[in-house]
């Protein structure tokens, strides 16, 4: 940027411009979503950032936002497009009389991009460290850097959990993870263990490899900083330069499914939906 250290701040967070990153620093106010407060900080550099828009906001206000590249970020890539506007780590909400200022901020960012740059080898943005620790409704989910544990409670865990017991799932036995927003239907944490058979449970609530949400369990910004925390893991614990494990088609048309329904809601753009859509049936 044109000078280090500028900073521009809107509601909820400042951004302050490097020459090779920007710093989002979340305020901690009461009115600051609770995923952001969680966040507090996070530096992105600018290899993870794809493109740069400035729209119109609502009630007066003009937004920033940094498009994070697939594959940057494993917070982004672990919401897979469910997060609530307010609760995008790479939004600006900023006062409308303040636009000139944000799209001399937005030019300087768009200089500075690599266009079609290589796909990211790993994270480019730090994911959420461990340990980190969540409740939810049939169990508590635990994470160490090393392993996902889970401890069922007997108020809510099903039969099929108890008969298999509390569970440990070393990094290095993972492939990957799955987060569905508990503020959507059938939201859950669900692990996939290397080398998981056509016999898996089709419900996560079945699924010892997994732990279902509710009304005020796993909240977002606790079950999905440990979601990107493990993903994270998962990706870094895979050899160098080996295949993507190829994916159940039966899963692949669920989480299709399961988008669509998130674009029918409004909660997924157009093209957030057609982008994600590729991607899935790019697994296959």
């Amino acid at each position: 940027m044109s000078r280090m250290g500028d900073v521009l701040a809107g509601f909820h967070a400042a951004w302050e411009f490097a020459s090779d990153s920007v710093l989002i620093r979340f305020e901690r106010g009461i009115r600051t979503p609770k995923l952001l407060q969680a966040l507090g900080e996070r530096r992105v550099p600018l290899e993870a950032i794809a493109g740069v828009t400035l729209t119109p906001g609502k009630r007066g206000t003009v937004v920033l936002r940094a498009e994070p590249r697939p594959g940057a970020d494993p917070l982004m890539d672990a919401a897979a497009g469910q997060l609530k506007e307010g609760c995008d780590p790479y939004r600006l909400v900023l006062p409308a009389e303040r636009e000139m200022l944000a799209e001399y901020y937005a030019d300087e960012l768009r200089a500075r991009l690599v266009d079609d740059g290589p796909a990211p080898t790993g994270p480019l943005v730090d994911p959420p460290k461990a340990p980190l620790q969540f409740k939810a409704y049939d169990g508590k989910a635990s994470f160490d850097g090393a392993a996902v544990s889970f401890r069922w409670f007997w108020t809510g865990a099903s039969s099929a959990k108890w008969k298999a017991g509390d569970k440990t799932f070393p990094v290095s036995e993972l492939t990957g993870v799955e987060w569905r927003s508990p503020e959507l239907f059938e939201g859950h944490l669900r692990l996939t263990p290397r080398g998981a058979d056509a016999d898996r449970p089709g419900q996560a609530d079945q699924d010892p490899a997994s732990v279902v949400f509710g009304l005020g369990y796993g909240p977002v910004h606790e079950s999905l900083p440990f979601a990107a925390s493990v993903l994270a893991a998962v990706r870094s614990a895979s050899p160098a330069g080996a295949p993507p494990a190829r994916r159940d088609p039966a899963d692949i048309a669920d989480r299709i499914r399961h988008l669509g329904e998130l674009h029918q809601a409004g909660l997924v753009t157009d093209a957030e939906f057609t982008s994600k859509k590729a991607e899935l049936l790019a697994e296959l």
